[in-house]
């Protein structure tokens, strides 16, 4: 199984307020896209900030690679709380802050009794303990990365099909060029035969005696095809393509995290596409590494978003 590095999963804890009666829930969102490296970011309330810690080993040990951004979020009830829940602490030091202010800027409105309830840490909201806030978290993002690695696990069977489909395509021209390619380098040297003839004047039977003798001539000529033939050759490049598409397909079926090395056989496959169409000296051979060419940056473009 291979994975994709895009994904997103998100766990949500419902967690009753002792005394109270509403209840707060606590969730842990994960986004993620491609990236060289594991780039982990979080974004979480400073209550739960010790667990920024344990979330980032969970992570490491599951993703390689990837840009993860990491959302901890509490959801806190609207409604009234039961009496008793006022943080007598934070109550006195907003209090203490309200005086001073009015102190200095006499004209300053006091604050309503809305704002010195919604003022962070004066109501004591969740009535639940830090362990007990800590521990939801951590379960909500055990559960969170688990969803995320399905998540990354379905999408990257679906690009192993299109990989391997593609794959499947370009070992299909490689096996249909391979038998034509000493066909076709023997008809283009006998056209460049031809019209190398033809430049000497040697076609016509009653040509003229020259300098050079017709033997010799034409002993140079067959050296000049033979050099030119050696030079359109492709059949190292078929080879070395049908290695590469081979490995290739050993390491999607093979699976694990194969973005890096998949990246590595696209340069590959890519570079042997390239000189094949520069040695093409017939049109299905040009039009077979155009193709070929297509293929391969398809599978380039799908190849970055695995792990």
């Amino acid at each position: 199984m291979i994975y994709s590095m895009t994904g997103y999963a998100s766990a949500t804890s419902e967690l009753a307020a002792a005394g109270a009666t509403s209840a707060m829930s606590v969730s842990v969102e994960l986004r993620t896209v491609n990236s060289r490296f594991l780039d982990l970011n979080f974004r979480m309330p400073e209550e739960v900030r010790s667990c920024e810690t344990t979330l980032r080993e969970m992570l490491m040990t599951k993703l390689s690679r990837g840009k993860v951004d990491i959302r901890v979020n509490f959801q806190r009830s609207e409604q009234a709380t039961t009496a008793g829940s006022l943080n007598r602490d934070a109550l006195s030091q907003l209090a203490a802050l309200e005086r001073a202010v009015l102190e200095a800027f006499p004209n300053s409105e006091r604050m309503r009794t809305g704002e010195i309830l919604r003022w962070p840490g004066v109501l004591a909201e969740t009535g639940v303990s830090p362990d007990t806030l800590r521990d939801a978290v951590l379960a909500c993002g055990k559960q969170a990365i688990a969803e995320l690695i399905d998540v990354r696990a379905r999408e990257g069977a679906q690009l192993a099909t299109m990989l391997l489909g593609n794959v499947t395509e370009m070992e299909a021209i490689v096996t249909r060029i391979t038998p034509l390619v000493p066909e076709l380098i023997a008809k283009h040297q006998q056209k460049i035969v031809e019209r190398l003839q033809e430049a000497l004047g040697i076609a016509a039977p009653d040509a003229a005696a020259t300098i050079v003798s017709r033997e010799e001539i034409a002993e140079r000529i067959r050296q000049e095809v033979t050099m030119y033939g050696i030079r359109i050759d492709i059949a190292e490049e078929i080879s070395r393509l049908s290695a590469h598409l081979n490995e290739t397909r050993h390491v999607i079926e093979k699976g694990g995290r194969v973005g890096k090395r998949l990246d590595f056989m696209m340069q590959e496959l890519n570079r042997e596409a390239n000189t094949l169409g520069s040695k093409a000296a017939a049109k299905e051979l040009a039009d077979a590494s155009m193709t070929l060419k297509l293929l391969i940056e398809q599978m380039r473009e799908q190849v970055q978003n695995l792990e």
